[in-house]
């Protein structure tokens, strides 16, 4: 039995501040015209009653240790794909339990439940996890002074 739920991240939880920061110390670099406030507002607003957007946490013990969202745009130069998987976040001493697979399965559970046929990501350091959860690479490239692989899921 695992040790872990996943949720649906609300937009009033106690939990979105922690996410939200999680996220911005993670990938904020990456938009430098947002700060931390518009930041978390953006994953309040990503909070739905499902389909696209979501954000989901892992939780464990009531404590909140992992995090993915179904966006509907995550790179700015590729805005024909569409959703993706995005955020995916684990904390650092919780990782190596499967956490990160069981929030990308979440995400792609979600996209298939709401009609979605195909989902992507980009990752510039994580392909050979999301190749094992049968994730296709698109193309390499650069973007935002990253070297990262756009890649595909048949759902």
């Amino acid at each position: 039995m695992r040790a872990w739920t996943i949720e649906r991240l609300e937009a009033d939880s106690p939990h979105l501040a922690k996410v939200a920061a999680w996220t911005y110390e993670a990938w904020g670099h990456l938009h430098p015209d947002s700060d931390f406030e518009s930041w978390s507002k953006e994953v309040a607003s990503f909070c739905g009653n499902g389909g696209v957007p979501s954000v989901f946490v892992a939780m464990r013990d009531g404590k909140p240790v992992g995090t993915a969202s179904l966006s509907p745009d995550d790179m700015s130069i590729r805005r024909e794909y569409s959703p993706w998987l995005a955020s995916v976040f684990v904390l650092p001493e919780q990782r190596g339990q499967g956490l990160a697979s069981a929030l990308v399965r979440r995400v792609e559970d979600e996209a298939r439940e709401h009609g979605v046929n195909r989902l992507y990501l980009y990752t510039p350091d994580q392909q050979s996890l999301y190749r094992r959860l049968g994730w296709r690479d698109l193309e390499a490239l650069s973007y935002r002074g990253e070297d990262v692989t756009v890649m595909y899921q048949p759902l």
